[in-house]
């Protein structure tokens, strides 16, 4: 008998947590595991550096930054940090961006610029992943200055989170917008 309420309570207990944890799914991409190393009195400790892209590929998107000892724990790690960093963006019905926009991030500068349907991801490199696990599926976008993936990736989120659509225009001149 009390093994049987036992059962039932569990069960119980796991159907609420199911209930509870319905979170959307996130898409984790890889960008780039380094190897760094520190040099101590006693040697050189080397570490596992992560950056990973996190993304529901419909409007939300974040990049995370790890290290760990091993590179299994660096990856969990940045996916915990990007998840922590996620943003929300406006998607076009052309699963494109609203508007032209520039973001800057260190010595890199992303320029984007909306496409027609059936377009693509024309970018290259941390930018494209991005705007992939975004989910844009059409804009055209530049990266200048420096080559570095972390800073190119971190760019393209200053140049997202910078986009706005028309109704948060209007209401932030005070006009009416249907």
């Amino acid at each position: 008998m009390n093994s049987d309420l036992k059962k039932i309570n569990k069960l119980k207990n796991n159907s609420r947590r199911s209930n509870n944890l319905q979170e959307p799914k996130l898409v984790e991409r890889l960008i780039k595991i380094s190897r760094v190393s520190k040099v101590t009195k006693g040697g050189k400790k080397l570490s596992f550096r992560a950056i990973v892209v996190v993304g529901d590929e419909n409007g939300k998107v974040g990049v995370g930054v790890a290290k760990a000892d091993d590179v299994v724990n660096a990856f969990k790690k940045a996916k915990t940090d990007g998840r922590k960093n996620l943003i929300t963006l406006p998607i076009t019905k052309a699963l494109s961006i609203p508007h032209n926009v520039i973001g800057d991030f260190g010595a890199c500068k992303v320029i984007m610029r909306p496409s027609i349907e059936g377009s693509g991801v024309i970018a290259g490199g941390a930018v494209r992943i991005v705007l992939e696990v975004a989910g844009v599926k059409n804009v055209i976008a530049k990266q200048l200055g420096s080559n570095n993936l972390l800073n190119n990736a971190k760019a393209a989120i200053c140049a997202l989170d910078n986009l706005t659509t028309q109704s948060q225009v209007a209401k932030k001149r005070g006009l009416n917008f249907k």
